[in-house]
């Protein structure tokens, strides 16, 4: 069974960076979903690979987790948070390329 370990990102309703330093370690699923044919609803034979996401507080622990129980992985590497810094100041700016409407 192969695992996924990453950083998650930080959800659109959040604007802080709480909860972000975590690492998760998700399984793969073993099969496709299958389309229950009475109500419609999605289900899956594997339960490891749908419902289990374990939370780790560094990439070691994650690591040295699927090391112990004999887990293959792949590691994604985060994306570089990029900083855009506003200045209000820059508002009201001489040399502003859009002209500042009310």
């Amino acid at each position: 069974m192969l695992a996924r370990i990453y950083q998650p990102a930080r959800t659109a309703m959040q604007s802080g960076q709480a909860k972000t330093g975590d690492w998760v370690l998700e399984f793969e699923p073993d099969s496709a979903r299958q389309v229950e044919p009475l109500m419609g609803w999605t289900s899956a034979s594997d339960m490891r690979g749908s419902e289990v996401r374990l939370r780790f507080a560094s990439q070691e622990e994650a690591l040295a987790y699927a090391d112990r129980h004999g887990v293959q992985y792949q590691v994604f590497a985060p994306h570089p948070r990029k900083k855009l810094i506003k200045v209000y100041s820059d508002n009201f700016r001489f040399d502003r390329t859009a002209p500042w409407t009310h």
